[in-house]
């Protein structure tokens, strides 16, 4: 069911932090809305922007950080991966150089870049597209024994949403919009995914919903310890109608990807890629990272590094600008016309 990316035009499904983390983080707007010309203040000491302990950002970007000092040529670089609360977050902080490189879900990024969404009168303008990882699954995960069948099921239910500064809030919210359950339908916990799973495990939450890379080793970890672990499926009407208001795209997990599963398990999907500041991560430096984050994928030793793949590497851009580095990388590779 996975499907190349379509760019679509779509109306923006929940408010992410928005009052809480744009206006501070973001570069200083004009009167007429748009973002002021970031300054070129390039640095070969880099911050990479993460996600929550517990999902696949984090430890993905420590081995990353590693592979690029080991792999690039560069007079005094150094490269520091941080936890953060992900998608949102990375992209604002690169907005106001906090951060100069992140990995965030490629239709937040769309929304930064059009300054829609969650980044609604606050448009990023130096994050560039440095490319794509692997496709990510929204994950409800429950289990058996709270009697879960559906993503109606959790209306009145304690669920998991994600932390503040992350794309998986939105798609949590456009999941259980789409199933008729609004804001004070349910109770949400704005939890980093370690803390959510392990709420999940000792009742103190019904479900938790991640966007997450399939296979996620920490749901692994989850069954070894809980022993009945289960993904509800996003279906029917309910997958048709987040599809096409959204950037998300069908997909599909099946029992290959994990061994507690019985049958294929239907839900939505994103990409995962990378950002890097257009104004603090000069066109030279841009082009060596992008060039290890493909040519060192073999060094990556999580299962997503079997998934990262140059022939990929442009799926989810949409309206994102390349970092100016990342586009002549993928021009010597033939990828662009």
């Amino acid at each position: 069911m996975r499907k190349a990316w379509t760019n679509r035009k779509h109306r923006s499904v929940g408010a992410l932090v928005a009052a809480a983390v744009l206006p501070a983080t973001l570069v200083a707007c004009g009167d007429d809305g748009g973002s002021a010309e970031p300054e070129e203040n390039f640095t070969s000491s880099l911050q990479l922007g993460t996600g929550s302990v517990g999902g696949v950002y984090y430890p993905l970007g420590q081995e990353y950080a590693n592979i690029f000092e080991d792999n690039i040529d560069e007079d005094g670089l150094q490269v520091s991966a941080v936890e953060t609360g992900a998608s949102v977050e990375n992209l604002a902080m690169i907005a106001r150089d906090e951060l100069q490189l992140g990995i965030a879900q490629t239709n937040t990024a769309i929304e930064a870049a059009n300054g829609e969404g969650d980044f609604d009168g606050a448009q990023v303008e130096n994050a560039g597209f440095m490319g794509q990882l692997y496709p990510e699954a929204a994950q409800v995960i429950t289990l058996e024994s709270n009697g879960i069948d559906s993503v109606a099921d959790l209306e009145g239910k304690t669920v998991a949403v994600g932390p503040p500064g992350g794309g998986t809030r939105q798609a949590a919210e456009a999941i259980l919009s789409a199933h008729g359950i609004e804001e004070g339908d349910y109770t949400p916990l704005e939890e980093g995914f370690d803390d959510a799973r392990s709420k999940l495990q000792d009742g103190n939450a019904d479900a938790s919903i991640e966007i997450l890379g399939a296979p996620a080793a920490s749901l692994q970890e989850l069954q070894s310890t809980a022993g009945d672990v289960k993904l509800v499926p996003i279906e029917g009407d309910e997958l048709q109608s987040i599809v096409e208001e959204t950037n998300f795209e069908e997909y599909e997990i099946t029992p290959e990807i994990y061994d507690f599963l019985d049958e294929p398990v239907s839900t939505i999907s994103v990409f995962a890629a990378v950002y890097g500041s257009t104004n603090q991560i000069s066109e030279d430096l841009g082009y060596e990272i992008t060039k290890s984050l493909y040519e060192n994928a073999d060094a990556i030793t999580m299962a997503q590094g079997e998934l990262i793949d140059i022939e990929d590497a442009l799926l989810g851009q949409g309206d994102v600008p390349f970092h100016p580095g990342s586009e002549r990388y993928f021009e010597e590779q033939g990828l662009l016309d």
